[in-house]
């Protein structure tokens, strides 16, 4: 068998149960620049996979594509599909997406939509038992099964990030992440900086319904020679240690950047960071706003 080359092309199959936050990860791929596809019937996967990375210009490296009950002839076929995958020199890999009977129960109380096989005259508690084992074979087949039950949206989108989406093309992948502290600090953070001494756009009323992700609330920090000043000493940190983190065994670094609300000041430094980070040489980075996302 041909095995992929380091720098194949990867392909995320996300499939599991409904309810169990297989939209979310495809969102979260979708927004880490993967080419992404949901609900793609099994039999339609090799074309899919053929005629994206064969499209003429700049074809994408990364594709992730849904997969779940809905107009499937067969789920046992995805395994000989993904052996395809493999032999065509593509890095398939499936991520079975499951939560208990009760999370799932009170999702769909919550979110008062219909499960997909509902339409068999199914009541919820049997539509999802049947779905279990309709999607047996893949849970079976999967190379990580993650149980969200106790995982919430913003939970489940840093998990996707820091396990899934980082570590493609270096040795240290970087995520600098914005977080309000009222709501407590993220637990899984290396490096975390403290924003709320800087200047707060929060007071200026047109600057108070923008995020520090658009220009006006860019325009304001930024001609602040207080921030000026904090983004140097920062540069001139992370500048110095994170390339020595590179040293070490881990495979990426969260860099974490603090104020009151997590919607201005941190995630304005968020950006701009990675951009820093971006602009001398690291190549996999990425932003995770946890108040916004």
């Amino acid at each position: 068998m041909n095995r992929p080359a380091p720098s194949a092309p990867t392909l995320i199959i996300i499939s599991g149960l409904s309810g169990s936050g297989k939209s979310v990860a495809l969102k979260t791929f979708e927004d880490q620049d993967y080419y992404c596809s949901d609900n793609l019937p099994i039999d339609l996967l090799p074309a899919f996979v053929r005629g994206v990375l064969g499209a003429p210009g700049s074809a994408p490296r990364r594709l992730a594509v849904g997969i779940d009950v809905r107009g499937q002839s067969d789920l046992g076929q995805l395994e000989q599909w993904r052996q395809l995958a493999d032999e065509a020199g593509v890095r398939a890999q499936l991520l079975f997406f499951e939560a208990s009977d009760e999370t799932v129960l009170k999702r769909y109380a919550d979110t008062r939509r219909r499960h997909p096989l509902s339409q068999l005259g199914l009541s919820l508690p049997e539509a999802i038992a049947r779905e279990r084992e309709l999607t047996a074979p893949l849970r079976r087949a999967a190379d990580a099964i993650i149980d969200t039950s106790t995982l919430n949206v913003h939970q489940l989108r840093r998990r996707i990030v820091t396990e899934y989406t980082l570590g493609h093309t270096t040795p240290l992948s970087l995520l600098f992440e914005s977080f309000a502290y009222k709501r407590g600090v993220p637990a899984e953070a290396d490096f975390v900086f403290d924003a709320r001494v800087l200047p707060n756009p929060h007071w200026d009323p047109e600057l108070r319904p923008l995020s520090g992700r658009e220009g006006g609330v860019r325009d304001y920090l930024e001609a602040q020679p207080e921030v000026q000043r904090y983004v140097g000493q920062l540069t001139d940190f992370l500048d110095t240690w994170l390339p020595k983190l590179g040293n070490d065994t881990r495979s990426y670094v969260t860099v974490a950047f603090g104020c009151t609300g997590g919607k201005h000041r941190s995630v304005f430094l968020a950006e701009r960071l990675a951009r820093h980070a971006r602009e001398q040489g690291w190549k996999d980075v990425a932003t995770y706003h946890r108040e916004l996302d």
